[in-house]
């Protein structure tokens, strides 16, 4: 029987069980629901992290070396994982701190947030997909405001919306920016690029309360010079989401750069070069060890066919010209309203592109620094007008309508048109010509430039023959430049491109197709490569920009480019491109009229017929409106045993024959081929091109 006593001493020991099982429930719904996040992480903060090494980027020199795009060693402000604390009270002050005497420098930061900096915040323009990916990455509902975005990315990083608009937006965009880069252990966050050392200074100083916070000294991508081919150059920069679904499996993270246009681009897994791994053991939360497990290995250097020199002089020409063209005074000036141009040059032996001026033009380091002045520039500067103006190549075609003629024997050298001005095959209809020829064959056809003549052989030889050979010189087609994006082939006017355009082919658009106008376009680089066609009596090589790849520091030589024939024309009679060539040259000579109201700018120097070999050049007058032109140019030098091929057109101007001879000069002046040629011995042309450059420095 138990006792009174008993039962007492049953409740208090049962009471106590109860009380200590109580406790235990109580602390493991502490350690499951309070401290979780706490023990998980201790849990997994211990073992091994590996860490990217970034690589230094290739760099790109022009083809005497001369670096335009380079690295330096830079000072980055960077912020690491594992010594980064978990709390996001803690985060954001460590985050507003670093910001803050960033800006104290006058520092940038990346900043991906599409939200006005200051309040009342709006989303940015022509960010559409950003807000989108945004919303969906918050939380936010589709139609969510920028001020609701920001609210959202308060309760999601802990953000205290005490503190005031500008710093609730500060720590917001980069916390938002620090999540689009993958901000882990294996990832660390590049806060700041480049930084001054006066920033390096602060930061480093106050290291003991920036736990996470570290200066590292990286290679930096640095533009050494600007103004040498900017469109083909490109840039570099962050990778985009976009671009991150595309290349994460090429080994690519959310926190790389890479090429965004031109060579960059192009060429990226040449310049990228291979990264690096940091090993990283953790104990508990602590990193015991830390140690480069593996070496990055910089991209390789890339040297471009370009030479920046020679680059400039062709550039300055074509700025000059236009600047006297809309600077005359004569009462019988013409192409006043030039605006814009551009000027190719190949080397004819290879199809190397020499030079590619387009006016207007940019600075590349004006275009980092302030990309909307450059980008809202007079004239569209961005638009690479060698490779991507499509224009009526006038009368430069007529070579083209020459070549098919005679090769495929629809007519012969000395066969003749007769020319009355007016062309009178069709009753209804009589097309013109500026003059009044009389009877002319090729040759003279081509240095009068006589519309008659190729109206007839047009007319005769017909649109498929005609088209098939401007395809072969390249017209419509793919060049080869390794650029690619942005390179446009254009169209040949004929019944294909017609019936595309939705227009209605008619018998008498073969003779407007047969001087290159009705609906021809073509792009400067691909008149370039006709003239270089013509030079090479048939042979069209690829243009192609990198001359060759060496490895970093160029210290040993990787891959050098070797020409590859784009297109062959057989010269079915042999005599076929002596022909053309012949009429080419004699226009080279021909001096129709003098200029007397040009006198104040333009005397003889613009003559080829001083240069100490001879030219081979066609012109044209391409109609851009019915009472506006344009004026274009096709040619090599010297036209018997050809260097350069090179091609030019100046929007709603003229007279751009005349910056032929300044370009050949500018290209001997860079490296002077010593040759006897047409008759010459080898002292007497040494004798006629010394000559010639001093010519060349009293006009300069």
């Amino acid at each position: 029987m138990t006792s009174a006593g008993d039962k007492i001493r049953f409740i208090i020991l049962m009471s106590a069980t109860l009380a200590v099982m109580s406790l235990g429930v109580i602390r493991l719904m502490k350690i499951q629901l309070v401290d979780g996040d706490s023990y998980l992480q201790q849990s997994v903060s211990s073992g091994t992290a590996h860490q990217i090494i970034n690589a230094p980027r290739g760099e790109i020199a022009d083809s005497n070396g001369n670096y335009l795009v380079s690295n330096k060693t830079g000072f980055n402000a960077v912020i690491e994982k594992a010594f980064f604390p978990s709390e996001d009270s803690e985060m954001n002050r460590i985050i507003l701190k670093v910001a803050s005497l960033l800006e104290e420098e006058n520092e940038e930061w990346e900043d991906v947030l599409p939200i006005s900096a200051d309040a009342p915040f709006e989303f940015l323009p022509e960010r559409e997909s950003d807000v989108a990916r945004l919303r969906k990455r918050i939380g936010v509902q589709v139609y969510g405001t920028a001020e609701e975005c920001i609210t959202a990315m308060e309760r999601l990083y802990g953000i205290d919306p005490s503190l005031s608009p500008r710093e609730r937006r500060v720590a917001a965009g980069i916390r938002y920016t620090m999540a689009m880069r993958d901000f882990s252990v294996s990832n660390r966050y590049t806060f700041a690029e480049d930084i001054s050392m006066a920033a390096v200074v602060k930061l480093k100083e106050l290291t003991y309360d920036l736990d996470g916070v570290n200066i590292v000294q990286e290679a930096v991508r640095v533009v050494n010079t600007g103004d040498v081919i900017p469109h083909l150059i490109g840039t570099v920069g962050a990778i985009s989401a976009e671009e991150y679904e595309k290349l994460s499996g090429q080994g690519y993270a959310l926190n790389d750069s890479l090429g965004k246009g031109g060579i960059e681009k192009a060429m990226e897994s040449t310049l990228r070069g291979k990264k690096g791994v940091r090993t990283l053991e953790i104990r508990n939360g602590s990193v015991v060890k830390d140690e480069i497990t593996e070496d990055a290995v910089p991209g390789n250097t890339i040297k471009l066919t370009v030479d920046s020199n020679y680059q400039r002089n062709v550039q300055t020409i074509l700025e000059n010209h236009i600047y006297w063209l809309q600077n005359q005074t004569s009462d019988k000036a013409k192409g006043t309203k030039a605006d814009a141009g551009a000027i190719a040059v190949l080397d004819a032996d290879t199809g190397a592109l020499l030079a590619a001026a387009t006016a207007p033009t940019y600075d590349l380091k004006e275009y980092l620094e302030n990309y909307s002045a450059v980008a809202n520039g007079e004239n569209s500067p961005l638009l690479n007008r060698v490779t991507s103006g499509l224009y009526r190549p006038g009368s430069t075609f007529k070579t083209i309508t020459a070549t098919a003629a005679l090769n495929e024997g629809i007519i012969s050298p000395t066969d003749t048109v007769d020319c009355r001005k007016f062309y009178t095959y069709w009753e209804d209809w009589s097309p013109s010509c500026l003059g009044f020829h009389g009877k002319l064959d090729t040759v003279g056809a081509l240095r009068e430039s006589c519309n008659i003549f190729f109206y007839d052989v047009g007319r005769i030889t017909g649109i498929d023959i005609i088209s098939n050979y401007a395809a072969a010189f390249g017209l419509g087609e793919e060049m080869g430049l390794e650029t690619g994006r942005g390179v446009k082939t254009g169209y040949i006017a004929n019944p294909d491109t017609f019936e595309a355009r939705q227009q209605v082919w008619q018998a008498g658009n073969v003779i407007q197709a047969a001087i290159g106008q009705s609906d021809t376009y073509v792009t400067p680089l691909q008149m370039a490569g006709q003239a270089l066609m013509i030079a090479n009596r048939g042979v069209r090589y690829e243009t192609y920009l990198v001359d060759s790849v060496y490895t970093y520091n160029m210290t040993s030589l990787v891959s050098k480019t070797q020409p590859v024939t784009a297109a062959v024309i057989e010269d079915k009679t042999g005599s076929t491109f002596r022909t053309v060539i012949d009429g080419m040259k004699e226009a080279a000579a021909f001096e129709p009229y003098t200029y007397p109201a040009l006198k104040d700018y333009y005397t003889s120097s613009y003559l080829l017929s001083s240069l100490p070999f001879e030219a081979a050049i066609k012109t044209g007058t391409p109609q851009t409106t019915k009472s506006d032109t344009g004026s274009s140019f096709i040619g090599f030098y010297p036209a018997d045993d050809p260097d350069i091929a090179f091609a030019g057109y100046i929007e709603n101007g003229d007279y751009s024959k005349f910056m032929i001879k300044d370009i050949i000069e500018a290209y001997y002046n860079r490296e002077v081929r010593i040759a006897p040629i047409n008759g010459l011995s080898e002292e007497e042309t040494a004798e006629r091109l010394a000559d010639n450059e001093e010519m060349s420095d009293e006009n300069e």
